[in-house]
């Protein structure tokens, strides 16, 4: 039997979460934090998604508030009984002054499965964002699941970015060649949205073999990786955050993208 469960945070400046609410496999928990920021921690409470399930996170960052939301371990997308595909949709809203750092554990595409992914996020005009996400295609040894995942950015009700990327069998051709992944199983990005950007925009640079910082043509940047393991991948991002952090010169710990909160 499919899944249908939609799991809920809000967070409000004051520290406080006025909504906090789990639901099936997705259970929420605030967890602990020697920083500013407000922490709140995923954790899967059963095996999902599976074929046919239909999965959401809604999060409402409100004006001035400061949140990070990350997960207790990767979220592995497995094959069903059901014969269509499973889907996962994250929807951030995030208000004026508010800061939201989005992290979670990586996305795994076990073979035989079929997800379609779907981040859609609100920014008000000096709304700041820390967005990772991070795809692994298959398990150790195993071939890719089918994966479609999608990122919508919308700033101030205007679009900031939006692009589509599909993984795995029925996907259309190429996805694994030379100009996409070229071998790789491990594909991730990570979004700044920073109004500092708009007088200093980052500069096009290559970060390692496989990865790039450009700016988005709008206060933002974004750092795309392909890496041969999911340890590589995360090891590249990382290391973005820190340039990212230095070109920013952020000198509030609540804000910096390297914040322990």
């Amino acid at each position: 039997m499919s899944l249908r469960a939609t799991a809920r945070i809000v967070a409000d400046a004051d520290g406080g979460l006025p909504v906090l609410e789990s639901d099936g496999p997705l259970a929420v928990r605030r967890t602990r934090t020697t920083s500013p920021c407000t922490r709140v921690t995923v954790v899967g409470a059963m095996s999902a998604p599976l074929g046919g399930d239909r999965l959401a996170i809604e999060t409402e960052v409100r004006d001035g508030a400061r949140l990070l939301v990350d997960s207790a371990a990767a979220t592995v997308a497995l094959p069903g009984r059901a014969a269509e595909p499973a889907t996962y949709d994250i929807r951030l809203t995030v208000g004026d002054g508010a800061v939201l750092r989005w992290l979670p554990e990586q996305l795994i595409s076990a073979h035989g499965s079929h997800l379609r992914m779907r981040t859609t996020v609100e920014l008000a005009p000096t709304a700041r964002l820390v967005l990772r996400e991070e795809q692994i295609l298959g398990r150790h040894g195993e071939e890719t699941g089918t994966l479609v995942t999608r990122l919508t950015v919308r700033r101030a009700g205007r679009p900031l970015l939006d692009q589509e990327m599909a993984y795995g069998p029925g996907s259309p051709g190429g996805w694994d060649g030379g100009a996409v992944l070229a071998g790789h199983r491990a594909v991730g990005q990570l979004l700044v949205v920073d109004e500092e950007f708009a007088s200093k925009p980052v500069e096009v640079r290559l970060l390692a073999e496989n990865a790039v910082l450009a700016p988005l043509a709008g206060p933002a940047a974004l750092v795309t990786a392909v890496a041969p393991d999911a340890l590589q991948l995360r090891r590249t991002l990382d290391a973005a955050l820190g340039i990212l952090d230095e070109a920013l010169g952020i000198l509030d710990e609540a804000l910096s993208t390297l914040a322990p909160c």
